[in-house]
């Protein structure tokens, strides 16, 4: 069923019926679901670094203060939070019916989120470089497994991302494309959340 198919820019005639509402809904209603199980996942795995954060476990190793580089950090939240409102412009212009402007938020949250995991790979390099490895001691298998769990995330956004781009270019804004981008707003704003805790429960906390 289409949704919005009029030109090049393709203006949003969104029909608005109960049925289709109740369609998109129940679809995006089961995503949140699924996103329940996630949190649930990254919940366990503050926990366990709260947990390993401890002294006793670094096993004479690097402490949070030695491997925490809070400046990278925060480039990292402004990238992510920047590509967040990126994909916030694609989601106006999608109840616009632009087409161009759903593409273009979509390249810019894809390019900030690329961006996102090219410094972090940098950080993890320079702790392995270091000599401070996931095995090395209890606190650090949780900080590595915490960042590379989020990271992971965010290549399965970015490929989705990327997905949708030429979703939307070919087959413009119907029920399931719109559905789609709606599930992928919620997941990627989810990626920003997460990394913004991070961010102040792990690398703030661990510098103080």
């Amino acid at each position: 069923m289409d949704l919005s198919q009029k030109g090049d820019g393709g203006a949003l005639l969104w029909d608005q019926s109960h049925l289709q509402h109740d369609a998109i809904s129940t679809k995006t209603y089961g995503f949140w679901l699924y996103m329940l199980g996630d949190i649930m996942i990254f919940a366990s795995l503050f926990a366990a670094y709260i947990v390993l954060s401890y002294p006793v476990n670094t096993a004479g190793g690097p402490t949070p203060g030695d491997v925490m580089h809070p400046v990278m950090a925060f480039w990292n939240t402004l990238l992510i939070c920047t590509s967040a409102l990126s994909y916030g412009y694609a989601m106006v212009a999608l109840k616009t019916g632009h087409r161009r402007g759903v593409l273009a938020g979509l390249a810019g949250a894809g390019l900030l989120g690329l961006g996102f995991l090219a410094v972090e790979g940098l950080d993890l390099a320079s702790l392995i470089q270091h000599g401070a490895t996931a095995e090395r001691s209890g606190f650090l298998s949780a900080f590595f497994t915490l960042v590379m769990a989020h990271g992971v995330h965010m290549v399965f956004g970015l490929i989705w991302i990327a997905v949708m781009a030429v979703q939307v270019e070919r087959d413009g804004f119907t029920e399931t494309v719109v559905y789609r981008l709606l599930n992928l707003k919620i997941f990627w704003f989810f990626q920003a959340f997460i990394w913004i805790s991070i961010f102040s429960f792990v690398y703030l906390t661990g510098v103080m």
